[in-house]
């Protein structure tokens, strides 16, 4: 089940920060990078964000996947978080993710969403998705950052 997080309620917020901390550690060793903004999340911070997260909820309540998304300009979209628990990869998670947040925000003419080009994984889905490179930044030596967007 899909479902907006409340960044509100302790204990999602508990949940989603070990979460990103689980998968993102895992990001930053397929990329190279251990300053990835996630990483440096504190609770205090994950609180703070200002972005609107949606969770896939096991039967048991626990987080096993979430997306986050912001206005950055008008008229698109960011997905500025994507993870999912390393015990529940290959399960359709981010893709069901994706498909809930592209659904809701049907009417968003721009869908934008950044990721570490070494990342191969989270590339190959997003082009599954329909999401172009539009654009590569390196951010530190040996570490580029691809940006994608999916016009609707």
């Amino acid at each position: 089940m899909i479902r907006a997080l409340s960044l509100q309620d302790d204990d999602t917020l508990e949940q989603l920060w070990q979460l990103q901390h689980v998968a993102y550690r895992l990001e930053a060793e397929k990329i190279g990078f251990d300053k990835i903004p996630p990483l440096m999340d504190t609770m205090d911070t994950l609180r703070a964000c200002g972005e609107q997260f949606y969770g896939a909820v096991s039967e048991d309540g626990e987080i096993i996947g979430a997306i986050a998304t912001e206005t950055e300009q008008p008229g698109s979209l960011t997905i500025s978080r994507m993870m999912v628990h390393p015990a529940h990869f290959r399960k359709g998670i981010a893709g069901s993710l994706i498909e809930h947040v592209l659904e809701l925000h049907r009417n968003i003419p721009l869908f934008i969403v950044s990721t570490g080009t070494l990342n191969t994984p989270a590339v190959s889905l997003y082009q599954k998705y329909g999401f172009r490179p539009v654009a590569v930044q390196q951010i530190a030596p040996g570490v580029e950052l691809k940006t994608f967007h999916l016009n609707n």
